[in-house]
């Protein structure tokens, strides 16, 4: 006994009883499991992006510290030993918990800072926004809010493509890019000045031939109008199209003419202005997007649930 304790230090093998865990170096077990997966110091070198030099030093000094021989080396490569085997297999799960411990720390990170950013259109940012806002910031104070507010759909949906948003709120359906929830229906209502004496709460065909109609030059109003209009029997005059919707509602409230626009894109409503029921019922159907099969922070799902959580009643608060 006493001479194979002579041989074993001689070889530079300590005994088990010798064995010093807090020796063992995670850049050791990382080498073992490289050789296991990859069969040569050279390969293995390659894929941890160090010398096939440091592998084998690695090896070397891990197997010093344990006591046993872990690889067969030869020509043809690299091969683990039958207790090679089992202990690359405890290397896998140390490097597995070590991969948890991270994503750990980085859900704390992305939920204690970073940032959430957002595109979307002006009703949303004003009426929506500020309340979900306002609530998660109650559990993630840290968290910076980005919003671009863009004119159309279409740039909204772009800067989502394109990585410069995390969320979106869009209308729906959109198409299958984008992973999206329904917040609200939101009706359009026609505005008339504060001149008009209204007889029902809502407008026939006839009586909405009569007036000048001041509509949005971006797309949801015209979309009003390309499936509208063919139902009038009588002509319409679209005689204005303006971009931003505040001055659509000024002009109505001068009496320039008749506004159409959503309810939520029309508020507030100037004391004065009249509100009716179009012929015709249309409703745009706003929802939130995000980029399908993409990876998002923490912070961006936590956004999402206060958006499900409060956008109802951040629309009833504005209506």
């Amino acid at each position: 006994m006493d001479c194979l304790k002579h041989n074993l230090y001689t070889a530079g093998i300590p005994q088990m009883n010798d064995i010093n865990k807090s020796r063992i170096k995670l850049s050791q077990i990382r080498a073992l499991v490289a050789i296991a997966d990859w069969g040569n110091f050279s390969e293995a070198g390659s894929q941890l992006e160090i010398s096939q030099s440091a592998v084998s030093h690695a090896i070397a000094t891990l197997e010093a510290e344990l006591g046993v021989v872990l690889l067969s080396r030869g020509r043809h490569g690299a091969h683990l030993t039958p207790v090679g085997e089992r202990i690359a297999a405890h290397a896998r799960q140390v490097l597995q918990l070590l991969d948890a411990m991270h994503k750990e720390a980085n859900l704390a990170k992305g939920l204690q800072g970073g940032q959430v950013r957002i595109a979307c259109f002006r009703s949303v940012a004003t009426h929506i926004l500020p309340t979900v806002i306002a609530r998660f910031r109650q559990n993630y104070p840290n968290i910076t809010i980005n919003i671009s507010e863009d004119e159309t759909i279409s740039s909204i949906e772009q800067c989502l493509r394109e990585g410069y948003a995390d969320i979106g709120f869009t209308y729906l359906p959109t198409s299958d890019e984008f992973e999206a929830w329904e917040i609200l229906r939101d009706d359009y209502i026609l505005l008339l000045p504060p001149t008009t004496q209204l007889q029902t709460p809502q407008i026939s065909w006839k009586d909405l031939s009569n007036y000048p109609l001041i509509i949005s030059s971006l797309n949801p109003c015209n979309t009003w109008a390309r499936k509208c209009l063919p139902l009038s029997e009588y002509p319409l005059n679209i005689a204005y199209e303006i971009k931003e919707d505040s001055t659509i509602v000024s002009m109505v409230q001068q009496g320039l003419g008749a506004g159409i626009l959503p309810r939520l894109a029309a508020e507030p409503i100037p004391p004065g202005v009249k509100l009716c029921n179009l012929p015709v019922p249309l409703t745009r159907v706003i929802g939130v997007a995000i980029l399908a099969d993409a990876l998002h922070p923490p912070a961006v799902y936590a956004f999402l649930d206060a958006v499900r959580n409060t956008g109802r009643f951040a629309v009833k608060a504005a209506v």
